[in-house]
This record gives structure tokens, C-alpha cells and sequence, in this order.
């Protein structure tokens, strides 16, 4: 692996770079960790690099690498910069025959990802977006619930992914990560709802395997001054008919991280929470609520395949992260062989990207124009 962004200071460079190394199927054998040379220069020895293989620049990495023995070479990038950064380095990468891992949303603006799905069929390379709580194994559970039929026909979709930390003006006290989210330079149209927002939706597609055909989205700027939102309302329509709520907020004081996905069919409901990741609660009209639990009891192939320790034991966010870093090593393996990735060991990818960056573009449009319904038709296509 080579790692664009992850700098001193970083918060997510760090995650990513613990989940990718989980399992010993990745090593980090170089990084462009800054795009100020200096500061990348500085962060090698964080990651125990050395100087050789720390570079100033994404560009810099990519074509030195490229240069190396094939042996010695890095076979991927990892993707972990603010978002204006994310669209470059991964078409730079992807023509120079390097897979991509790409942390979320996929790039800047719609348009952006439309391009880099084309680079990315054009090349055949491997492209994995780190659409994080799709790792879960409980998750994984909820999906293979939903697809059996035995919830029955989906009706409503609730969805929320709750935050406290941006209720004050953090942005302006020296928050590294809070001031590039707040920038639409570096963040885009969007703060809360493209930095959880998309999120909540691409878990509400996940795991009912539904798509979003329109919205009608209130975003708002609580705390005066900003440019972005910090809080956003979405009600949902799906292909099947179905309906949905989606709620994404960083004001909501006192809130850690919390995700939150309830679905209902016809015969029964599901409910996973994010801060109780273990748990599963199945709701059925005829029957007492169930609780499934990871790695207890007769569960799916795809939540086994996810599961990492006994029963009782917490699989928590780094874990899950690790499954979709195991998953996409396992497809590049498979590639460098000549076979297709196995289904069972999926990973959110290109056309996940392309889906989040519509709903963020539709969502916005919708917020912020006089129509009540906005389709989440591609346009720009």
C-alpha cells in the first residue's frame, strides 16, 4: 500500500492505516502523507518509513513507483485526504496501474465521480470506497434478512447518523478537522450530509438493497457564520415504493456517533445501532422480538465471513474497517490471477460513489430550490 494524505495531525489516516494492516495481508511500503512536502517528509517516521520511500507529492509516488521492480513497487493506493483531494490522485493512480482504496465520498462533485467511474471501467483495476459500517457483520446479517424475504415486502426506512461535536464553532479554534469540513473549497456543497449523510444513505441501500428514486431534503447552518450545513432532514422515496426518513446532524449536542437504521416490511422489522454493533433486534407482528447476536447462534455466510472473535466479544469500528481493506486485498489478489473478486467478500466500490455523490448533489438541490420532490436521475451523464 501507498497512502496519500495521513499526515501529522490526521485523524482518519490513522484508522485507515490500522484496519489495513489488521489481518497482515497489506503493508505500507510508502506515502505522500502531505501535500505540503515537508509535513510529508516529517510524518515518515510515523509510519517507520524510510526517507526513500516518503515522498512530497501524490504525483511524485505514483510515477516513482510505477518505476520500481514489480516486487518492490506498491500495488495500491489508499486514498485518505479531505475531498477536493480525493478525484486526482485516484485518476492518476488508476491510468498509472495502480488499484485505488478511496475513503468517502468518493470525490468532490458529481461530476468528478462520473469521470472516475469511466477511468475506472476504462482501466479494469480495482476501486474500493470506504463506506465504513458496511463491514459489520450484524450488518451483513440485516441484509441477508431482508434479501431472504423474511421481512416481507420493505414499506418505511428509517435512518439517522447523529453527531454533537460541530454544535459550536469549533471550525475557528484551531479544529483541523472540523475547518476543512467546514470549507466548500475542500469539503464541497455539503458538510453534515456529505460527511455522514451519505452515511446513513448508502446504509439504507445496503442492507434493503433498494434505490433511492427521490428526495425532498431541509438542510440547515445552525451555528451563524458557516457556509455549509451542520444539520440536514430527507424524506426518502425507493424503487419498490417504500419510504424513508433520513436525519444527518453534527448539532445534535451531546451525541457521539450515532448511526441508526430501523427497516419494516410487511411481516417484520430490523434495528442495528452502530454503538451497539453486536446486536441485531428482529420485530415480528406474531412473535416476541428476537436479538441476533454476532457470533452467536446460526447466522449467514456473510456475517460468519465478518466476524472476528467469539461471541461477547465487542467487533467495533476498526474491525469492520479491516473487513473492507481484507475484502478489497483479496479482490486485487484475485486480480493479479486473472479471477473475478468473490461476492461473499464484498466492498463498497465505484458505483457506491457515484449513488452518494448524486444523493448529496440531489439533496442540496432539492434544500435549496423551490421543488418539493427532486429526482435522483443522473443528468449529467
Amino acid at each position: 500500500m501507498g497512502l496519500i494524505g495521513g499526515g501529522t495531525g490526521s485523524f482518519i489516516g490513522k484508522v485507515h492505516h490500522m484496519a489495513a494492516l489488521l489481518d497482515n495481508r497489506i503493508e505500507l511500503v510508502c506515502g505522500a502523507f502531505s501535500h505540503d512536502p515537508e509535513v510529508s517528509k516529517q510524518s515518515g517516521p510515523e509510519y517507520r518509513l524510510s526517507d526513500e520511500r516518503v515522498y512530497g507529492s501524490y504525483a511524485e509516488m505514483i510515477q516513482t513507483e510505477k518505476n520500481l521492480p514489480a516486487g518492490q513497487r506498491m500495488d495500491f493506493v489508499s486514498i485518505v485526504t479531505p475531498n477536493s483531494l480525493h478525484f486526482d490522485p485516484a485518476r492518476l493512480a488508476l491510468s498509472n496501474g495502480f488499484h485505488v482504496i478511496c475513503d468517502k465520498p468518493v470525490t468532490f462533485s458529481l461530476q468528478e465521480a462520473i469521470d472516475l467511474e469511466k477511468t475506472v471501467l476504462q482501466t479494469g483495476l480495482i476501486f474500493a470506497l470506504t463506506h465504513t459500517y458496511t463491514g459489520y457483520p450484524m450488518v451483513k446479517e440485516a441484509r441477508h434478512i431482508v434479501k431472504s424475504g423474511r421481512l416481507g415486502a420493505i414499506r418505511k426506512i428509517l435512518v439517522e447518523y447523529n453527531q454533537g461535536w460541530l454544535s459550536m464553532p469549533v471550525e475557528r479554534t484551531g479544529n483541523k478537522q472540523a475547518a476543512w469540513r467546514m470549507d466548500p473549497l475542500k469539503a464541497g456543497i455539503s458538510c453534515t450530509m456529505g460527511d455522514v449523510g451519505t452515511h446513513a444513505a448508502n446504509l439504507a441501500e445496503y442492507i434493503t438493497g433498494l434505490t433511492i428514486t427521490q428526495v425532498c431534503a431541509d438542510l440547515t447552518a445552525f451555528v451563524p457564520g458557516r457556509q455549509l450545513d451542520d444539520d440536514g432532514s430527507v424524506l426518502l422515496r425507493f424503487d419498490n415504493g417504500a419510504k424513508g426518513v433520513l436525519t444527518a446532524s453534527q448539532i445534535c449536542t451531546g451525541e457521539e456517533n450515532a448511526l441508526k437504521i430501523r427497516i419494516y416490511g410487511e411481516k417484520g422489522g430490523l434495528e442495528w445501532n452502530q454503538m451497539e454493533p453486536n446486536s441485531l433486534l428482529l420485530k415480528w407482528a406474531d412473535r416476541p422480538m428476537e436479538i441476533a447476536r454476532t457470533g452467536a447462534g446460526k447466522l449467514s455466510e456473510a456475517a460468519v465471513a465478518h466476524t472476528r472473535v467469539p461471541a461477547g466479544h465487542p467487533e467495533g469500528y476498526i474491525e469492520a474497517f479491516a473487513n473492507i481493506y481484507r475484502n478489497f486485498a483479496d479482490a486485487v489478489s484475485r486480480w493479479k490471477n486473472g479471477r473475478q473478486p468473490d461476492p461473499l467478500y464484498d466492498f463498497p466500490g465505484i458505483q457506491e460513489g457515484l449513488r452518494g455523490m448524486l444523493f448529496l448533489e440531489k439533496v442540496v438541490e432539492s434544500s435549496s430550490g423551490s421543488k418539493k420532490w427532486v429526482d435522483m436521475s443522473n443528468d449529467k451523464r
